[in-house]
C-alpha cells in the first residue's frame, strides 16, 4: 500500500490516525479541572506541532540520515514566510500560490548555499551554514528593508495590489474560501474540543511530508545517504561521487524548511527577520536530537515536546501555582510556590534544559529510544507471564518409537 511494505503501512496509518485525532487526544482534562492548564488542543499550538514537525522532518533528512549538521536552516524558514506574505500582497489571501512558490524559492536558495557549504564537512560545514543564516538575518533586518520591511516585519496593507482579490474574497489566509482561522467547537460533557481548519490543513501536509520522508528512508537514495553518514571517505574510494547525494539531501531539507515557513505565514499573515535568527536554527537541532536523530518519528516527537513546554509551562504563573496548592496550609503553600516558580513562567527554559539533559544522559537515542525500551519491557514481561511449553521428553505420545 502506497509503495510501502506491510510494517511501514501500519506505521503510516497509525501516524495518520494520531495526527487527525490530535484535537481530541490533546484535551485529556475537562475545562473545569485544575489540570486543564495542561490541555494543548487549541488551534495555535496544534498548528505549531504540525508545522515544526515538518521543519524537523526535513532537517532530519540532512542531519539524522546524512550526518551533516546545519546551523542555518532558519534561513529557509524565513524565506518561505516572506514568499507567502508577498503573494498575499501581490495576489490575494489564497495560500496555495504562496506555498508552492515558497518551496521553489527555498529550493533555489538551498541549492546556492548547499553548493558552497558542502565543499566542507564536519564543523566547517556547520559554521558555513551558520554564517549564511546570519547574513540572511542581517539582510532581512537592516539591508533589504524594501523587501522585508526590516525590524517591523512584512505584513499586508489595504493599499497593496492584491490583483486577484475579489469583492467577496476572505480578508484572511484561506484555501479557496476555507478560512484557516475558522474552527468548530464541540462541547461533550465538560470537554471542549476545537476542530480548526488551519490545523487540519497543516496536518494533511504534515502527513504527506512524513510519507515522503518514509519513502526516502526506504529508498536506494536513502541507503546512499546512510552510507555517506557511516563513512563518506570509504564511499569515495569506491569511485562513487557523494557530492550530488549530499546536495540533493540539503535541497530537500531546505524545501521542507521553506514549506514550514510558508505554513507559519499561512496561519498568521506576518513574516519577520526573527524567524531567521540562529536560535531558530538551534531549536530544530534540539528537536531532532531530543526526539531521536535518524529515526522517522523522533523529530516529530521532539518538535511537539519543545513546543508543548514553550506554550504550556510558560503560561503557568504564581496565581495558577497558588490555586494548585491552596488546600495546604499557607506556609507550605508559599514554600511550594517559591520552589516551583523558577521552573515555570519565564523560567520554562530551565525545565526544558533539565529535561533535555536527562534525555541526553539516560536516553542517547532520544524519546524514541525511551518508547522502544518500554515496548521491549512489556514484550519480555508477556513472554515471562505466558504459558510455559512442556518438555516433549516427558510425554510418551510425542516420544519417537524405538525399534527393539
Amino acid at each position: 500500500m502506497f509503495g510501502l511494505n506491510a510494517k511501514d503501512t501500519r506505521f503510516l496509518l497509525i501516524v495518520v490516525f494520531l495526527t487527525l485525532a490530535t484535537p481530541i487526544l490533546l484535551q485529556p482534562f475537562p475545562e473545569s479541572s485544575s489540570l486543564a492548564q495542561f490541555n494543548a488542543g487549541y488551534p495555535d499550538l496544534m498548528q505549531k506541532f504540525a508545522i515544526f514537525g515538518i521543519f524537523a522532518i526535513g532537517f532530519n533528512i540532512l542531519f539524522g540520515l546524512t550526518g551533516y549538521l546545519s546551523f542555518g536552516h532558519a534561513a529557509f524558514l524565513g524565506v518561505g514566510s516572506y514568499t507567502v506574505v508577498w503573494m498575499y500582497k501581490l495576489l490575494s489571501y489564497n495560500i496555495l500560490p504562496g506555498l508552492v512558490l515558497s518551496i521553489i524559492i527555498s529550493a533555489l536558495f538551498a541549492l546556492v548555499i548547499g553548493f558552497i557549504s558542502l565543499r566542507r564537512s564536519g564543523i566547517y560545514f556547520s559554521i558555513l551554514t551558520l554564517a549564511f543564516a546570519q547574513m540572511s538575518y542581517n539582510l532581512a533586518y537592516s539591508v533589504l528593508t524594501p523587501i522585508t520591511n526590516g525590524e517591523t516585519g512584512l505584513q499586508v496593507y489595504t493599499n497593496d495590489p492584491q490583483v486577484l482579490m475579489g469583492a467577496n474574497s476572505p480578508t484572511s489566509p484561506h484555501l479557496f474560501g476555507l478560512v484557516m482561522r475558522e474552527s468548530v467547537q464541540v462541547d461533550m460533557g465538560g470537554w471542549l474540543f476545537t476542530f480548526n481548519i488551519g490545523y487540519y490543513f497543516c496536518a494533511i501536509i504534515a502527513i504527506l511530508a512524513f510519507y515522503i520522508s518514509l519513502r526516502i528512508f526506504r529508498s536506494p537514495f536513502g541507503m546512499m545517504l546512510r552510507a555517506i553518514k557511516t563513512n563518506q571517505t570509504r564511499m569515495n574510494y569506491t569511485g562513487l561521487n557523494s557530492r550530488p547525494y549530499t546536495l540533493a539531501a540539503f535541497v530537500i531539507s531546505g524545501m521542507y524548511a521553506g514549506l514550514a515557513g510558508g505554513l507559519l505565514a499561512a496561519m498568521d499573515p506576518l513574516a519577520g527577520a526573527e524567524r531567521m535568527q540562529w536560535t531558530a536554527s538551534g531549536e530544530v537541532v534540539l528537536m531532532t536530537i531530543l526526539g531521536g536523530a535518524g529515526t522517522l518519528m523522533g523529530p516529530v516527537l521532539g518538535a511537539g515536546f519543545i513546543k508543548y513546554c514553550e506554550n504550556i509551562f510558560s503560561k503557568i504563573n504564581d496565581g495558577i501555582l497558588h490555586s494548585w496548592f491552596a488546600f495546604l496550609p499557607d506556609g507550605i503553600e508559599n514554600f511550594l510556590v517559591t520552589l516551583v516558580h523558577p521552573f515555570v513562567g519565564k523560567g520554562w527554559h530551565l525545565t526544558l534544559g533539565i529535561l533535555f539533559m536527562l534525555v541526553v544522559i539516560f536516553l542517547p537515542g532520544g524519546l524514541v529510544e525511551g518508547f522502544q525500551r518500554i515496548s521491549r519491557l512489556f514484550r519480555s514481561k508477556r513472554v515471562k507471564d505466558g504459558p510455559r511449553r512442556k518438555d516433549p521428553e516427558h510425554h510418551p505420545k510425542s516420544a519417537p518409537h524405538v525399534a527393539e
